[in-house]
């Protein structure tokens, strides 16, 4: 008897990785909106709040700018400059990560496979096809159309209820603490958490507490580790 009913998959830093380089998209707004280059990729990371609005992503980017500017007392045109950083990302530059083809032909073998991400479907379909992967999957989610994303349970609830199986028998593969494994284990669901080594160390090691206990039910080096969970007993919660 398969060990999970389901298998479900994150797509960004999980599945697949964006090939162009914060700096190449970066200094392409400035050049696309005709603005002298100021300031670095990581300084407009850290000057974006929260989670971007998929249905406004160029007003999300431009405030991100205006407090750029401001740090560095410049005055730009805060609305040119997003709308060059999304002209200059291309979301068809992505490839697999290592393991990616194995774990996905492991879980297709085990039982119907769904994704789940939190982009929007118009940015995320993009990779898909990219991919290779438009018909590797039974159910896709799209959460960043939906009025909740990760890490709140209805994304994976509404892809278990179009596959028709139960959270306790489901397995959730992701990289993000903060949206896969709090997000799948508050649907119920188990997680297989992939990080990248930077991302591990602090909750590995114990310096860094599990947000509100939600720990992951497994820790894989690579995602080609799958097979091996996959391969285990059954058992639910």
């Amino acid at each position: 008897m398969p060990r999970f009913d389901a298998v479900l998959f994150d797509l960004d830093n999980t599945l697949c990785r964006h090939e162009q380089s914060a700096e190449t998209i970066y200094t392409g707004a400035f050049d696309r909106a005709g603005v002298e280059p100021f300031g670095e990729p990581d300084d407009l990371w850290q000057a974006l709040d929260g989670d971007p609005d998929p249905h406004d992503p160029a007003g999300y980017l431009a405030a991100g700018f205006e407090r750029i500017a401001a740090q560095y007392d410049e005055t730009v045109d805060a609305d040119a400059l997003a709308a060059g950083f999304l002209e200059t990302v291309d979301y068809r530059a992505v490839s697999l990560l290592p393991g990616a083809e194995r774990a996905l032909t492991a879980a297709r073998d085990h039982a119907p496979v769904g994704l789940v991400t939190n982009g929007p479907a118009y940015r995320q379909s993009v990779k898909v096809d990219a991919l290779g992967l438009a018909d590797a999957f039974d159910v896709v989610v799209y959460a960043g159309d939906l009025p909740r994303r990760k890490p709140h349970p209805d994304p994976f609830d509404r892809a278990l209820s179009r596959l028709g199986v139960d959270a306790t028998v489901s397995l959730y593969v992701g990289d993000s603490v903060e949206y896969d494994v709090v997000g799948a284990s508050r649907a119920g669901l188990r997680v297989a958490w992939c990080p990248d080594s930077d991302g591990a160390s602090g909750y590995e090691t114990g310096e860094t507490p599990w947000p509100d206990g939600h720990r992951p039910d497994y820790v894989l080096d690579t995602l080609a580790g799958l097979v091996d969970v996959l391969d285990g007993p059954r058992h639910s919660r």
